[in-house]
């Protein structure tokens, strides 16, 4: 059976949506503001390309060290007041970050150190957000309107990874620190403002009153007992883990292609702009017919654009193949959160997106890492070289052993268990 058509804009009708639109477009462009500055930054202090895996690793050990419990949190507790209270606490660490260089002007050695402190503390509140706000997001729109709405966050994601590193690029080459920070810091609180004003609240499940330490383990117990699930977390797991090369977007920019900050608000953005071509594209097309066969093909290409960028040495074509790579990422991402959505109970979705954050969320950051320790070891473009290559070794294994995952078809079509 078929389920009937759905408008492109069908979840943008709910008010509540639209507002939750909002907070995560200019949220997501304050941390992309902030994530292109903070790497500029820490690298123009230290020329070390190490010290620029560092940052992932200072978010990413909080954020896994909290991510189960935040989602028990996000199943415990009202998730519009969870996602606020995060919220807050990164806005506190924006404005941490644009005041630092100007309390200890002359002191880049402590300045380093405290932006490493309030990375570890950003990463806090967001093992907290995340499941809170994905959450959210799935009650504010009917249960038909999943993908619609899936694409649709995404989508707006994307574009604010397009302007953001844009936007804070432009604004450290004109002002400095205090100018890119001044702008995250704003956004930021639009940001929280805009998911203040979203009026709901969560229908909390209180038949489920499981001990804490048993609660954590249903969200974990849930994705291993789903093969299509689970096998579509661990692609985007591997590949962002060793393909993500966006940790060294700073040495490209200052030392190979040599664009400075302009530039690499440019390369950073390039991965978006692709995906949001994407996205429109998801968007009119309604749901996938082979969802399994596309996940494995976006992956596979994302690895092949990773390989094409480090070997770059041309501005321009670093851009298109940033770009092809988002693109195919917004496939990857596309496909694996409406699984996500499709098979995971309202009761349980809290504790699942926590799963799913430390699979692929903390990748991103223990990615970074990885590629500053295999730069510092082999250098720049190998290391992003190698990552493709262990991409695509990645697809070949799940391809051969996961045979629920290449079967996959209509993802619509799956019944929640």
């Amino acid at each position: 059976m078929t389920s009937p058509p759905i408008g492109p804009y069908a979840a943008l009708q709910h008010p509540n949506f639209r507002r939750y639109i909002v907070g995560v477009f200019a949220f997501t462009m304050a941390v992309q503001i902030q994530g292109t500055v903070v790497g500029w930054q820490i690298y123009e202090l230290t020329h070390d390309k190490l010290a620029l895996g560092l940052i992932g690793l200072a978010e990413a050990l909080p954020f896994i060290g909290f991510a189960l419990y935040a989602g028990h949190v996000a199943d415990r507790h009202d998730r519009r007041r969870v996602a606020l209270a995060a919220l807050v606490a990164m806005v506190v660490c924006s404005i941490a970050l644009l005041v630092l260089p100007l309390l200890l002007p002359a002191a880049p050695r402590r300045v380093t150190t405290l932006i490493y402190v309030t990375i570890v503390a950003s990463g806090v509140a967001r093992s907290f957000l995340q499941p809170a706000r994905q959450a959210l997001g799935q009650e504010l729109v009917p249960r038909v309107l999943f993908h619609n709405a899936v694409t649709w966050r995404s989508g707006t994601w994307q574009m604010a990874s397009v302007l953001g590193p844009a936007i804070g690029g432009l604004l450290y080459a004109v002002g400095g620190t205090t100018a890119a920070y001044t702008g995250d810091v704003l956004l930021a609180v639009v940001g929280l403002l805009a998911i203040a004003s979203v009026r709901h609240r969560s229908v909390i499940n209180r038949q489920h009153t499981d001990a804490v330490g048993e609660s954590l383990s249903v969200g974990i117990k849930f994705v291993f007992k789903e093969p299509i699930l689970l096998g579509a977390l661990s692609l985007d797991l591997f590949s962002v883990f060793f393909g993500g090369a966006t940790a060294l977007l700073p040495v490209f920019a200052a030392d190979i292609l040599r664009v400075g900050p302009q530039g690499l608000g440019l390369l950073r953005a390039a991965p978006a702009m692709g995906a949001v071509l994407t996205s429109l594209i998801i968007v009119h097309r309604g749901h996938w017919q082979h969802a399994g066969r596309a996940l494995f093909l976006a992956v596979a290409a994302f690895g092949v654009f990773t390989i094409g960028f480090g070997l770059s040495t041309s501005l321009w074509l670093s851009v298109a193949m940033l770009a092809c790579a988002g693109a195919a990422d917004m496939v990857s991402v596309s496909i694996r959160s409406n699984l996500l959505q499709t098979l995971t109970p309202a009761h349980l979705f809290g504790r699942v997106s926590a799963v799913n954050n430390v699979f692929v969320g903390s990748s991103n950051e223990i990615g970074m890492f990885e590629s500053g320790v295999t730069a510092k070891l082999f250098g720049t473009v190998p290391s992003v070289v190698l990552g493709g290559v262990a991409t695509l070794v990645v697809v070949a294994i799940t391809f051969g052993r996961n045979r629920a995952l290449r079967g996959l078809r209509r993802i619509h079509e799956l019944h929640e268990l």
